[in-house]
């Protein structure tokens, strides 16, 4: 046996990372395992950090070609320089990487190189060394689920990893799943110059989130010119040297047509991955999903093995995972914190952004809860204007009784800066009546959620 550890961790990305990090300064020996050159995970590497680099640098390119004019800037011709975009990207994801290894030094972290596999209770074995820990922590994360009948060579179809490569601006990209990742990357690309089709098999984009905005969203993005075949599957794929040949076909049924593209994304979600952990040898649960069965906190089936983020239940986000890692770290450290999951944001970076927080109208009315709606658009808030970004609405659902914060929803600009304001908010349990009372900077956006705070109780300033 080699080197013993109180913790190890397996998987570098936000979650395993993160509380490796806590774990070591709460005076634990930690150490962590990954197999990727580089730590951070698929957030920071293939994930996250390079698609929001792509977004910033598109969203440029938009900006330069269509928008300053409108406020008396000329750039003259623009031309697009998809080399250096690709660099940059590179450039951000290598400075975030390194700063984890640096903070690993700081905090002294021990960084195992390698696969690691659970040989037994206590032991964790990195490409044959064993290693003993008395907690053993699986943060492993996640992968792109496949597509039956479409198999990723990413060249002609590719997942979210592909996407963020293309040599060039694919003439017509055909993105498969209405989802976060397919509509941010089809955003990138549309903007650079792509003919975006989105492929969706349910009968609206973004299933999960408050029904009102998700129909906002799609017109939106319509308006920006992606396209959307709703209520579609797709059955198969034939790829030749001038692109990909998708079959499609109604959802309830009815005649298959062709869909012809040269790039697809395969973006339909995304799995737990545990592949090569050995977890039925060990005795670890895992449920219908693949994902591994914790007790609520984050321990398994089996003493001293844990698990957190995308490899539990619960939405796959990477500050999900963050908070998942600082509460795990903390028990192990005989504290006792408090992670509300209902508090976690979700947040799709297109633009405008469309963040969340808490329940949608169709949870409240499922569970019968009897509720009051706050809304007040863009369009009537003056920074917005200002700025020329007006387009969405912020919307606050409070308890009918208590006026108690239930959940928010807005799509609009920075929203996913917005939304912090409303998260701390559900953390204390505050009211829309006290988001209303605390005063807002004018001019602000911020000024959106003040209005729609005050419109829960129907009286809004101005509109």
């Amino acid at each position: 046996m080699s080197e013993a550890f109180d913790v190890i961790v397996i998987g570098a990305g936000p979650g395993g990372y993160v509380c490796a990090i806590r774990a070591a300064q709460l005076g634990m020996k930690v150490a962590c395992v990954e197999k990727r050159e580089t730590l951070g995970g698929t957030c920071l590497n293939i994930g996250c950090i390079p698609s929001k680099a792509l977004l910033q640098s598109s969203e440029h390119y938009e900006e330069a070609r269509h928008k300053l004019a409108g406020h008396g800037v000329q750039v003259g011709q623009v031309s697009l320089d998809l080399a250096r975009m690709m660099a940059r990207k590179a450039e951000v994801v290598s400075a975030n990487v390194k700063g984890i290894e640096f903070l690993f030094r700081r905090n002294k972290v021990t960084w195992l190189k390698g696969e690691g596999r659970i040989a037994a209770p206590g032991t964790v074995s990195v490409d044959g060394t064993a290693y003993a820990a008395k907690h053993i922590v699986i943060a492993t994360g996640s992968e792109s689920i496949p597509l039956p009948g479409v198999p990723v060579d990413e060249r002609r179809i590719v997942s979210s990893t592909g996407a963020l490569e293309l040599p060039a601006v694919p003439g017509h990209l055909v993105v498969i799943g209405g989802g976060y990742i397919g509509l941010e990357l089809g955003s990138v690309w549309r903007r650079l110059g792509a003919e975006v089709t989105v492929v969706e098999y349910l009968d609206r984009i973004v299933p999960a989130m408050d029904q009102e905005i998700a129909k906002a969203f799609e017109r939106i993005l319509a308006r920006q010119g992606i396209r959307f075949r709703l209520s579609t599957k797709v059955t198969g794929a034939a790829v030749s040297d001038r692109g990909v040949a998708l079959t499609i076909e109604p959802a309830a049924g009815g005649a298959a047509e062709t869909l012809s593209a040269d790039v697809v994304l395969v973006a339909i979600g995304r799995r737990a991955y545990t592949e090569g952990l050995g977890l039925k040898d060990v005795g670890v649960a895992t449920d219908e999903r693949g994902r591994i069965v914790t007790d609520g906190h984050f321990a398994t089936s089996i003493p001293g093995i844990w698990a957190i983020g995308d490899v539990i239940a619960g939405p796959m986000l990477a500050h999900k995972a963050e908070e998942e890692g600082v509460a795990l770290a903390e028990i192990l450290a005989g504290q006792k914190p408090h992670l509300d999951h209902n508090t976690i944001p979700g947040v799709v970076y297109t633009w405008p952004e469309v963040a969340a927080v808490g329940e949608t109208e169709e949870q409240l009315k499922v569970r019968g809860q009897d509720y009051r709606v706050g809304k007040f658009p863009f369009s009537a808030n003056g920074r917005a204007r200002a700025m020329g970004e007006s387009e969405g609405f912020v919307k606050i659902l409070a308890d009918a009784r208590t006026d108690r914060v239930l959940g928010a929803h807005i799509i609009g600009p920075d929203a996913g800066t917005l939304i912090a304001e409303i998260v701390l908010a559900m953390e204390f349990g505050a009211s829309a009546e006290d988001i209303a009372r605390s005063c807002h900077a004018h001019p602000s956006l911020n000024e959106a959620v003040k209005e729609a705070a005050l419109a829960v109780a129907g009286r809004a300033l101005h509109v």
